[in-house]
């Protein structure tokens, strides 16, 4: 559709600038075009002589020489055919605009971190440049261990955490989970290392 469209645009731009190119034939001729030896300003014809009297000079048309015009048929943007089959104009980048990579969807597993009060791994979701996901794989486990690693993982975890928002690992340290935090965070920073 999109090359349909551009081949009509073309064929339309083209046709427009071969008639105001072209013009009407009598503008077609320029002095260049007078055949040699032929002085500008010699007259076609002179009235009729009358004893004593000189011929007047009337405006002359040049004539033509027989040679072809050498702008004829020609439009400023020629088409021309790809080996693909393809006919299409000439498409310049616009000023100042760049390609952006594509975007790719990656996940990177942090390394598990030892704590006083077990380990600790983090897995991150990366979307080009930007952490869309973070999941605890791994946190302490057992008495008032699961209230501190419930915490991390609320605060920190999940597409609207604390990883997601502030898009790296500085991280406020989760109240009465500074180890669980901190390994958090070491595990996190480590993905993302391995991410970039």
């Amino acid at each position: 559709m999109r090359r349909a469209l551009l081949a009509i645009t073309g064929l339309a731009a083209g046709t427009t600038a071969l008639v105001v190119l072209k013009g009407a034939p009598q503008d077609r001729q320029v002095a260049r075009e007078l055949p040699a030896g032929v002085p500008v300003g010699t007259p076609d014809r002179t009235e009729p002589a009358t004893p004593g009297a000189t011929p007047q000079r009337t405006t002359a048309t040049p004539r033509p020489t027989g040679r072809p015009d050498p702008t004829a048929g020609r439009t400023p943007a020629a088409r021309r055919s790809t080996p693909g089959g393809d006919t299409g104009t000439r498409r310049t980048p616009a000023a100042g605009r760049t390609t952006a990579p594509k975007s790719t969807t990656r996940t990177v597993t942090g390394p598990v971190v030892s704590t006083e009060f077990g380990n600790v791994q983090v897995r991150i979701t990366v979307s080009g440049t930007r952490i869309v996901d973070a999941v605890a794989v791994e946190l302490p486990q057992g008495g008032q261990s699961d209230l501190r690693s419930d915490r991390v993982d609320a605060a920190y975890s999940g597409t609207a955490g604390d990883v997601v928002r502030q898009q790296g690992a500085n991280l406020d340290t989760v109240s009465q989970a500074t180890a669980t935090s901190d390994g958090y965070r070491r595990s996190l920073q480590a993905a993302l290392d391995q991410a970039r």
